[in-house]
Formats: structure tokens, sequence, C-alpha cells
């Protein structure tokens, strides 16, 4: 059972999601968002998307970027900085890959251009980063954490314009989640 404080911060976290993805472009449309735990997520907020989907633009990653950060941002808003909680660890943890996939593999980068980073040589007995070396220079692999901060930091600042926006919105999804628990897509 989680506690009442856990709850109201996953129904801002869920409801950061929720509102996030429903106002960037491209982005697959809010199915279902609970705060009822599931597994190790205390809630989760469901996108169901209108057709399958083969690959992705620079946008739509974009945008999925930003949705993943409307949980922590909304804690950020509400909270404060310093009371964000471990609940976004997962959140981020796909930003920073995602981000990283889009200069390093997708050719993603303006700054960079239509390049892959680093190559996999298949060492299937040693760890990845130990059995692939860079291809690339220290100059090189600076222009490459600078670039996936550029696109994280955009990310985030994104979500943070997105719910400074609509913090009605943040505030009464929220209080509809601590009251109802779970909300589908007509009610959202």
């Amino acid at each position: 059972a989680m506690s009442e404080e856990e709850k109201r911060n996953t129904a801002y976290h869920e409801a950061g999601h929720a509102i996030v993805g429903r106002c960037v472009p491209e982005h697959d449309p809010v199915y279902k968002v609970t705060i009822i735990p599931r597994g190790r997520a205390l809630g989760v907020t469901m996108y169901l998307p209108e057709g399958d989907k083969y690959s992705m633009n620079r946008e739509e990653i974009h945008s999925r970027l930003c949705t993943l950060y409307g949980g922590r941002v909304a804690e950020e808003l509400i909270f404060g900085s310093d009371k964000v909680t471990t609940g976004a660890s997962n959140d981020l943890e796909k930003v920073t890959a995602t981000a990283k996939q889009m200069v390093m593999r997708f050719g993603m980068s303006e700054r960079l251009g239509p390049r892959v980073f680093g190559h996999d040589r298949g060492q299937p007995f040693l760890g990845r980063d130990m059995g692939s070396e860079p291809d690339y220079s220290d100059e090189i692999a600076r222009e490459i954490d600078d670039e996936i901060r550029r696109i994280v930091e955009n990310a985030h600042q994104t979500a943070r314009d997105i719910l400074d926006e609509r913090r009605d919105d943040l505030e009464r999804i929220s209080e509809i989640l601590l009251v109802r628990e779970t909300i589908d897509a007509e009610q959202f």
C-alpha cells in the first residue's frame, strides 16, 4: 500500500506524462493513466498507437523524450527540485539512451551530421563497452557528449514549458487521479 504522499507524487508524475504526451506533436494518444502500482512502477501512463510503426523521425523521438520528462518536470514544478523522487529513474535512463542513439546510431545530429559513431564488434563474452573501441577522437567524444546534453536539455525545457502553461490541468488531473486512481482516454 502506498502512503498518501507517494500517491500524490505519483498522481502528479503520471499526469505530467499524460499532459506532455497530449501536447507534443506526432505522439500516440493517451489510452489510460493510473496510479495503481504495476510491478515495480508506482503508476503508469499508457499510449495507444493509431497504427503499426516501423521507424520514427526526429520530431517523433523528440516528442517521446519530452513525454518521458513530463513526470519528472511535474514533480519539480509541484514539489521543488530538492523533493524530486527516484520515480523518474527509468524515464531518465530511457531519455539518455535514446538521445545517445539519436547522435551515435541514427545520424540525427545537425552538428555532427549523418554518421554512426562507435562500432559493435559482436564479442559476446565481453561487456559491450569493453569489446568495442571508439572510432573517433577525444574531441569528437566531447562533441557527442555536448550534443546528447543539448538534446536532453531541450526535451526537459519543452516539457517544462508545456507544464508551466498547463499547470491548472496538471492540478486538476492529479486530483482526479487521487480520487479515481485510473482514468481512460475519454475521461482524460
